[in-house]
C-alpha cells in the first residue's frame, strides 16, 4: 500500500496505549485496517512519569497495529491531555488583501494567525487554533469566507495551549519508539471527531471523554469548539474507591466495576450480591451490588460537579446546550448515561466511533474513540493541529473534502 494512502493515530493514555492505522480512499473516506492496544504504565494523568515504560507501551501497540494492517507506521498523529492543557477564545481582524476586495485563502490564513497574537509564557505553546466563525464587513456567522466580497475579515477562534516540557516528553517517547509525530492533537477534539454528529455540534453539545486518569471536556456550539478543559480525575479514582470499599486489589476492583457495576439509580438491585476476592486472592466473600453502585455514583457525581461548575464559569447563557455525550473508557460504565442525564438535566448518550469503515466491530467501543478520532481529526487540513514537522498534512486535502461533504 502506498505510504501516502495511510494515516496513523496514537492515543497514549494513563491505562492503555492504542494505535490505529487507516487507509484513505480517493474521496478521503477512511477505513481502519490496523489496530493495536497495550497496557500503559509510564503515564499519570496525561503526564509522562517513566520514559522507558511509555516507549515500551507505544512499541507494543504499534507493532500490533502494524501486524494487522500489513504495513509499517512511520508517522502518527499523537493525542495529548493533562492539566497543563488550557484554552481560550480569541479574535482576529485583517484587511482583505486583493484590489478586487475578494477574500482569498491567504486572507483566511492571515486572520487566523492574527488571532494567535496572544501573550503566552515561555513555557507554553499553541497546539490548536480552531476557527469558530468568520465575519466579512460585519456580516457574522460565516463558515467559509473564501470568494466573498468585502474589505474587512474577522474570525473568532478557540486557541488551545500546552506546557512545552510536557509536550516534549510525550514526543520524545514517540521518537524513541521509531515514529515521527506528524502533529499533536488535544484528545477531546479527536474523540469529538469520532463520536459526534454535525447536528450535535451545531445545536450545542458537551462531550465528556472519561479516561483512566483524566476527564476531558469539550463544548461544541454553532458548529465549532467553544470551550475545552481537563478534569484531573477519571475512571481510576472510581476503581480506587471500589478497591478500598471492598478491601480488594485494584485489578479485581476494575474487573468488578465492569462486570457488576452500574450508575443507574433507577435499577432495582434488591439484595443481589457478587463474589469479591480478598487482597491475598486466596479467599472470597459476598458483596452487595447496591453498595458497589453507591461507591460508583458518589465518585462520578463528584466529577460531574467539577464539570458543571467549570461550564457555568466558562459558557455564557447564550451558549445553548442540547445534549451530553459520554465517551472514553469510563463511558463504558453501565448506566452512566442515565446518571449524567439526571445530573445535567440534558439528554445523554454514549459515544462510539463513527465516520470510518473497516474494522468497525473491533474499534466500536467508547474506549477507542480518541484513537480513531486522531486519524479523522488530525488529517483534516482545517483541523488547526500544529504539525511537528514540515509536510505533516500530505493527505489532509482529501480528508477535509470528504469531511465537508459527509460530516458538515
Amino acid at each position: 500500500m502506498a505510504r501516502s494512502d495511510v494515516v496513523a493515530g496514537l492515543d497514549i493514555g494513563t491505562t492503555k496505549t492504542a494505535a490505529v492505522i487507516a487507509s484513505v480512499g480517493r474521496d478521503g473516506a477512511m477505513d481502519i485496517i490496523g489496530f493495536g492496544v497495550a497496557p500503559s504504565l509510564g503515564l499519570r494523568k496525561g503526564v509522562v512519569t517513566d520514559l522507558e515504560e511509555t516507549v515500551k507501551s507505544i512499541e507494543a501497540a504499534t507493532e500490533g497495529a502494524e501486524r494487522m494492517a500489513g504495513t509499517h507506521i512511520e508517522s502518527a498523529y499523537v493525542g495529548i491531555t493533562g492539566e497543563h492543557v488550557r484554552s481560550q477564545n480569541a479574535h482576529g481582524i485583517v484587511a482583505v488583501g486583493s484590489d478586487e476586495r475578494e477574500v482569498a485563502a491567504g486572507d483566511v490564513k492571515r486572520v487566523v494567525d492574527a488571532s494567535t497574537i496572544i501573550t503566552l509564557p515561555a513555557e507554553r505553546q499553541i497546539i490548536h487554533t480552531l476557527p469558530r466563525e468568520y465575519s466579512v464587513d460585519g456580516q457574522n456567522g460565516i463558515t467559509d469566507p473564501v470568494g466573498m466580497s468585502g474589505s474587512r475579515l474577522e474570525v473568532d477562534t478557540h486557541v488551545v495551549t500546552a506546557g512545552t516540557s510536557f509536550v516534549a516528553n510525550v514526543l520524545k517517547c514517540v521518537h524513541r519508539a521509531g515514529i515521527e509525530p506528524t502533529a499533536i492533537v488535544f484528545e477531546p477534539l479527536a474523540a469529538g471527531a469520532a463520536v459526534l454528529l454535525p447536528e450535535e455540534r451545531n445545536a450545542g453539545v458537551v462531550l465528556l471523554d472519561i479516561g483512566g486518569g483524566t476527564t476531558d471536556v469539550a463544548v461544541y456550539w454553532g458548529g465549532g469548539v467553544y470551550h475545552t478543559w481537563t478534569v484531573p480525575v477519571g475512571g481510576n479514582i472510581v476503581t480506587n474507591d471500589i478497591a478500598l470499599g471492598l478491601k480488594t486489589s485494584f485489578q479485581e476492583a476494575e474487573n468488578i466495576k465492569h462486570a457488576y457495576g452500574t450508575a443507574n439509580l433507577a435499577l432495582d438491585l434488591g439484595d443481589e450480591t457478587f463474589e469479591v476476592k480478598a487482597l491475598s486472592g486466596r479467599t472470597s466473600r459476598a458483596a452487595s451490588k447496591s453498595f458497589l453502585r453507591q461507591i460508583i455514583v458518589a465518585r462520578m457525581t463528584e466529577i460531574f460537579k467539577l464539570v458543571r461548575a467549570n461550564l457555568a464559569q466558562n459558557c455564557p447563557a447564550e451558549v445553548m446546550l442540547a445534549e451530553l455525550v459520554l465517551t472514553g473508557g469510563g463511558g463504558e460504565l453501565a448506566g452512566l448515561d442515565s446518571l449524567a442525564a439526571d445530573f445535567f438535566d440534558l439528554p445523554a448518550r454514549i459515544g462510539v466511533p463513527m465516520h470510518v469503515g473497516g474494522l468497525t466491530e473491533t474499534i466500536k467501543h467508547p474506549a477507542y474513540a480518541t484513537a480513531v478520532g486522531l486519524v479523522l481529526f488530525g488529517a483534516r487540513s482545517d483541523s488547526g493541529a500544529v504539525p511537528s514537522r514540515s509536510g505533516g498534512h500530505g493527505i489532509g486535502g482529501r480528508v477535509a473534502k470528504w469531511w465537508r461533504e459527509h460530516l458538515s
